[in-house]
C-alpha cells in the first residue's frame, strides 16, 4: 500500500514556459502502463504485479486517471499541440488486451489531434499477443509494434526470468506483419551471465528470420536494488567483462549491418535505404525525439515529461498517482527548469549517441579543442561541421562524452 503524499505543483515560471513553447515544435506523448504479470529480476522500471498492488489500484482506476491527466495536459498546452508520436510503454501494455489499448488511443484522440503520419507505437510481450490482437491494434490506428525478445536461448531467458519462450517472439513478429504492421522492432539484451557467442549468434539468426525493420540491443545493466543485483553481490552470477561486451556489440553491428540494418543510435538499428542510411520511417521517431530533446508529455505513474526546458516526473505508485488526479491536481512528484548549462550538457550527451552526431558549433572553444584530441585517439571523426563517433568510439561513447565535457 502506498503512503499518500501531496503532489508537487509546477510553479508559475514553469507553467509560463509550457504556454510559451513554439507550437510548431514536434510533440510526443508517452503513456506508461505499470502492470506486469511477474517481475523480472533485472528490472528496475516502475512496474507492479497484481500481488504487489493488491486492491490499491487496478487497470480500471489507472485508465480513469490517465484520461484525467490527458485532459489536464491538453488544457495546459491550450491550444493543444498536434501529437507527432505516441509510445505506449511499461510494464506490459499488451496485458491491457487489444481492446484496452484501442480505448487508450481513443482517449488520446479525445483530447489531442494527431499530426498527419503520426507514429503510434506500443510495446508488447510476445506471450500476451495473438493474430487477433495485432489485427485489432492495426484497425485502432497503431502503426508500430515493439516486441521484447531478449534472447533466443532458453537458458538466457531463464537467467533473466523472462516468461516467454524463444519461438513465441518470432511468431508474434510474423503475426504482426500479417496484420499489416510494416514497422516492427525486436529488443535484444546481450551480456547476460551464461550467454555465449553462439547464443547471441543464434539470437541474431532468429531476429533476421522475421520481417523486422528495427532492432534494439542493450547490454545487461545491473541496477541497484534489483534481485539480480543482489545475486551478483552474493557471487551467485558472474558478469561478463567489458572486453566480452565489446566483442558482442561488434558481432551485433556486423550481423545487422550485413542484413541491411544500419545504426542510427548507439543501441538501435533501422532498415537502410539504397545509400546505406537509416530509413526515416524505420527509425523510432519517438525515441529520436528524446535524443533531440524535443517536447513530450509523459502520462501515467512515474512517467517523465519535458516541455519547453521544463522537466517533471509523476508520482510513482499508481494509487497515489490516481488519487492526486481525482483531487484535481497534477500528479507531479518533482520538477526542474533546466539551466543553459544543463541543456548544453544534455545536447552533447544525447547528440553524440546519434549517427548524425553533434554540430561543432554546439561546443565551446575549449570543448572543440578536447574533441580534436578524441579524434586523434580514433574515437571521433569530423563529418562536415559535425562530430560523429567512429565504430570504436561507439564502444566507448560514455567516455568520449566525458572527455569532451570535463576539463
Amino acid at each position: 500500500m502506498s503512503t499518500r503524499t501531496a503532489p508537487t505543483p509546477l510553479d508559475e515560471a514553469a507553467l509560463r514556459r509550457l504556454r510559451e513553447v513554439d507550437a510548431g515544435r514536434p510533440f510526443g506523448l508517452y503513456l506508461h502502463v505499470p502492470f506486469c504479470a511477474s517481475r523480472c529480476g533485472y528490472c528496475d522500471f516502475n512496474t507492479y504485479t497484481a500481488g504487489e498492488l493488491g486492491s490499491s489500484s487496478s487497470p480500471e482506476s489507472w485508465f480513469e486517471a490517465v484520461r484525467i491527466e490527458l485532459a489536464q495536459a491538453a488544457r495546459l498546452l491550450s491550444p493543444a499541440r498536434p501529437v507527432s508520436t505516441i509510445f505506449v510503454g511499461g510494464g506490459t501494455p499488451s496485458l491491457l488486451g487489444a481492446d484496452g489499448l484501442a480505448h487508450l488511443l481513443a482517449a488520446v484522440r479525445a483530447e489531442f489531434d494527431l499530426a498527419p503520419g503520426a507514429e503510434v507505437t506500443t510495446e508488447s510481450n510476445p506471450e500476451s499477443t495473438s493474430p487477433e490482437f495485432f489485427e485489432r491494434l492495426r484497425g485502432a490506428g497503431y502503426t508500430r509494434i515493439s516486441l521484447g525478445m531478449q534472447s533466443a536461448a532458453e537458458h538466457v531467458l531463464a537467467v533473466l526470468e523472462r516468461r516467454h519462450t524463444p519461438g513465441r517472439a518470432l511468431a508474434a513478429a510474423r503475426e504482426a506483419a500479417a496484420a499489416g504492421f510494416e514497422h516492427l522492432n525486436l529488443d535484444l539484451i546481450y551480456g547476460t551471465p551464461g550467454e555465449s557467442d553462439d547464443d547471441l549468434a543464434r539470437s541474431l539468426d532468429a531476429v533476421l528470420s522475421v520481417p523486422v525493420d528495427h532492432v534494439s540491443a542493450y547490454a545487461l545493466i545491473v541496477e541497484d536494488g534489483t534481485a539480480f543485483a543482489r545475486k551478483v553481490r552474493r557471487g551467485e552470477v558472474p558478469m561478463p567483462d567489458d572486453d566480452v561486451l565489446a566483442a558482442r556489440y561488434e558481432m551485433l553491428d556486423a550481423r545487422l549491418s550485413a542484413a541491411g540494418l544500419t545504426w542510427y543510435e548507439v543501441s538501435n538499428w533501422a532498415a537502410a535505404d539504397a545509400a546505406g542510411l537509416p530509413r526515416a520511417e524505420a527509425a523510432c521517431r519517438h525515441n529520436e525525439a528524446y535524443w533531440r530533446s524535443d517536447d513530450w508529455w509523459g502520462i501515467g505513474p512515474g512517467a517523465h515529461s519535458h516541455v519547453g526546458g521544463v522537466r517533471w516526473w509523476n508520482q510513482k505508485h499508481p494509487a497515489t498517482y490516481a488519487a492526486s488526479l481525482a483531487d484535481g491536481a497534477l500528479p507531479i512528484g518533482g520538477s526542474e527548469i533546466l539551466s543553459d548549462d544543463d541543456r548544453h550538457t544534455e545536447t552533447v550527451m544525447l547528440a553524440l549517441r546519434m549517427r548524425d552526431g553533434l554540430p561543432a558549433a554546439a561546443l565551446t572553444a575549449a570543448e572543440r579543442a578536447r574533441a580534436e584530441l578524441v579524434i586523434a585517439d580514433g574515437l571521433l571523426t569530423r563529418a562536415g561541421q559535425r562530430y560523429v563517433l567512429t565504430d570504436r568510439g561507439r564502444l566507448l561513447a560514455d567516455g568520449v562524452i566525458r572527455d569532451i565535457l570535463v576539463d
